[in-house]
């Protein structure tokens, strides 16, 4: 098994040629990441509401490969930064509901309101999970922790609308109960440490 050095030279040989090649042509970090969340947008909001499963998950991980290059772009051209990072995670919020709220359409419209239901629970929680680590950091603790975030929840919905749309039956209701589930236990782990991290600051600093 490739080890996590292994893993990205791997990736970085194939990723970085690209991302000069697109700073070449005249584009930037940020332009890149735009244009990845808005076709992620649209294809989610297309596809997935008249069940087409397999071209809108293979549209969105198509354009997912947007979050190595503009990060890539950003460190070959010396533009990292906290405007770039702050773009990028603002910009993942959207593309994720977008992902989900897709996907509870398609339930929904197909007649699947619970698991719609659990869809958007799954989607609320997403959201939730993310403020949490927010709100954690902007009062001076960290909060990475938890057994659902962002990537794990995206890539085993994407997983299951892949198969769904190849015909194995049952397996997007059952990822979406898993997904709510997993995804609200994340924000009961990400409470908990704020709250035991807090416990241990004097009074005026956990204010």
């Amino acid at each position: 098994m490739l080890n996590n050095a292994a893993a990205r030279r791997a990736v970085s040989g194939i990723v970085d040629p690209v991302a000069k090649g697109l700073l070449r042509i005249g584009l930037s970090p940020d332009a890149v990441t735009l244009i990845g969340t808005v076709a992620t947008c649209v294809a989610a909001l297309w596809f997935f509401p008249r069940q087409q499963w397999v071209a809108g998950t293979l549209v969105i991980a198509a354009f997912v490969v947007a979050d190595l290059l503009d990060g890539t772009m950003a460190r070959i051209s010396g533009r990292s930064g906290p405007w770039g990072a702050f773009l990028d995670s603002t910009l993942d919020r959207v593309a994720d509901g977008a992902i989900f709220g897709g996907v509870v359409l398609g339930l929904a419209l197909s007649g699947d309101t619970l698991s719609a239901a659990a869809c958007l629970l799954a989607l609320v929680g997403g959201g939730v999970v993310s403020y949490a680590k927010a709100r954690a950091e902007s009062i001076g603790v960290e909060c990475n922790v938890g057994i659902a975030e962002r990537a794990e929840r995206v890539i085993l919905l994407l997983v299951a609308t892949f198969l769904t749309g190849l015909g194995v039956p049952y397996v997007l209701p059952v990822a979406v109960w898993i997904l709510a589930g997993l995804t609200w236990i994340t924000v009961g782990q990400r409470i908990l440490h704020v709250r035991r991290q807090l416990r241990v600051l004097p009074p005026e600093d956990a204010a």
